[in-house]
């Protein structure tokens, strides 16, 4: 795609604000410009090419933003339970640059920061393990991630204990860490056997292939794919390679070459950054200049499986379902038939033998099914029975509080606009009618004093999806919704300036999809300000 496509085709509309119009335009020309998507830099990845691919240019700038990076407690990443897998990974890398003096950079002063570093994220470490002080977040595989890595860590700590020459404080000869309190290595070692027998792993594992050690280099079964891709991660990708030389290492010198040293994961996520942004904004009513090539693009990565989020990955029903409910909105539709193959008893799983629930895929499905049948273009009487099963599915997962909690993402308010979005708009009966209204009354009751709103603190990301739930599903007579909607504009805007989103989306780590999050947030205001150009005329309605 050239930047000759991006004027081509424009949806009718009408925008409250012309720069949030020329935001929108940018936002996308730079989603269809960029073939695999905008995140930004992950610990965890970094700290993996850190201990797996010293000889990969700019092996000693990753290492200089790991101890960048390091938080005041010796931890690394986020707060609560999302700290332990980037903090297990940057100390892992640490040590072993610190074991490797022919791979880490000269001078004493060097060598005396790495093991500051590893003597804190030590401290951290032992803190949290076996003593059970973290509640552990259900992210992808990390049942998978932390055996590995402990293991990892204390092999690398006994390699200290025999040294000649002391790099490490003497309190760490004799201390090993242990798992957290209801985990085990057991399923780690199962797939590592089951790679040493020649088995092929679940598509869903090349994900994950770093953790299985040097039986990852060259591994039956898996090759990169294009663009010289394993499993939609450069830690994986380098694990698979397992040297300078390959297929996939013109990948990874462009990878780190993107954010000259650290790299991010996921990586490509073409499909899912493209249909997130494009979903974010037609549903909110932005008028979209969106180029041919990039709706033929994201139409043939809907195959009968599904859509894919990236290169390397397999079909997934949140991608497929939020690609549908695009490409709908977008005048190019299709048939929804490839979220059959994600139907269960209980609602829809993100993919075949998904160990959780995820209440976030369920409405993005509810989506696409919704709309389809709101077209007209198929009167089976299968559709409005899947309507009314995820409208009793979404209704019963909701907490009593009123709001929703994801497996996908750390913020309840993604979870809550996810679904009080999707049952507004298509759910049926009585309990989907008093789900949304117990959503929108738990987020008036969170908003914070200074107008925004957030788990940890109160951030743009998190604010956007609470605005989005009080205009598109509240009550447009509410005064108490002005009000909010008022006091959250005015804190995205005053952020619009100095944005730090921070990471909230579940992947290794926590991590940020950036040009989502931006859509997010051109969304949230450009629905304030069509309310507020309403209001202005008499008219309350917001936009459906």
């Amino acid at each position: 795609m050239t930047i000759e496509d991006i004027d081509k085709v424009a949806t009718p509309g009408t925008v409250a604000d012309a720069g949030l119009a020329a935001s929108a335009h940018d936002l996308v020309a730079q989603v269809a410009l960029d073939p695999w998507g905008r995140v930004g830099p992950s610990v965890y990845e970094t700290g993996r090419l850190v201990a797996v691919a010293p000889w990969l240019t700019g092996h000693d700038r990753r290492v200089q933003y790991l101890l960048d990076n390091q938080r005041p407690d010796g931890g690394w990443g986020p707060p609560e339970g999302y700290a332990l897998v980037p903090t297990l990974s940057a100390v892992d890398a640490l040590l072993g640059t610190l074991g490797r003096p022919d791979a880490q950079p000269p001078g004493r002063s060097r060598e005396a920061d790495l093991a500051r570093a590893v003597d804190r994220g030590l401290q951290a470490l032992f803190g949290w393990l076996p003593a059970g002080t973290l509640s552990i977040p259900d992210t992808p595989a990390i049942d998978l991630i932390v055996p590995a890595l402990v293991a990892s860590i204390n092999e690398r700590l006994d390699g200290f204990r025999d040294a000649s020459i002391r790099k490490l404080d003497a309190r760490w000869d004799d201390r090993r860490l242990g798992l957290p309190p209801g985990m085990s290595g057991t399923r780690l070692a199962a797939v590592r056997q089951r790679l040493a027998a020649g088995t092929q792993l679940p598509p869903k594992l090349l994900h994950f292939v770093e953790v299985l050690g040097s039986g990852a280099a060259g591994a039956p079964g898996m090759a990169p794919v294009p663009p010289g891709v394993v499993g939609a991660s450069p830690a994986a990708t380098a694990a698979w390679l397992g040297g300078p030389a390959g297929p996939a290492t013109q990948f990874l010198e462009h990878v780190v070459g993107q954010q000259d040293g650290p790299v991010p994961c996921p990586l490509p996520i073409t499909v899912f950054e493209r249909a997130w942004v494009l979903s974010s904004l037609t549903r909110a009513g932005v008028p979209l200049t969106v180029p041919p090539a990039l709706l033929d693009e994201l139409s043939a990565a809907v195959e009968p499986a599904g859509a894919a989020s990236g290169a390397g990955l397999p079909a997934d029903a949140d991608t497929t379902s939020v690609t549908l409910y695009a490409l709908a909105k977008l005048g190019r539709p299709i048939a929804p038939d490839s979220l059959w193959h994600f139907e269960t008893e209980a609602g829809f799983c993100t993919w075949p033998g998904e160990d959780g629930f995820s209440v976030s895929t369920n409405a993005h499905v509810l989506d696409a099914f919704g709309h389809h049948m709101a077209t007209g273009a198929d009167a089976s009487p299968r559709y409005p029975a899947v309507l009314d099963k995820l409208s009793v599915t979404l209704s019963g997962h909701q907490e009593a509080d009123g709001s929703w909690r994801d497996r996908w993402h750390a913020s309840p308010y993604y979870a809550t606009a996810c679904c009080a979005l999707a049952l507004h708009q298509y759910g049926r009966g009585p309990a989907a009618l008093d789900a949304v209204s117990a959503a929108v009354d738990w987020v008036l009751a969170t908003q914070r004093p200074d107008g925004s709103w957030g788990r940890w603190s109160g951030t743009a990301e998190e604010t956007a999806y609470a605005i989005q739930v009080l205009i598109v599903t509240g009550n447009p007579a509410r005064r108490a919704i002005d009000e909010a909607t008022r006091q959250g504009s005015a804190f995205l805007r005053q952020a619009s300036g100095r944005r730090t989103d921070p990471p909230l989306w579940y992947g290794k780590e926590l991590y940020l999809p950036e040009a989502i999050v931006r859509a997010a947030t051109i969304a949230a205001e450009h629905l304030a300000q069509t309310r507020s150009a309403s209001a202005a005329f008499g008219n309350n309605a917001a936009p459906r």
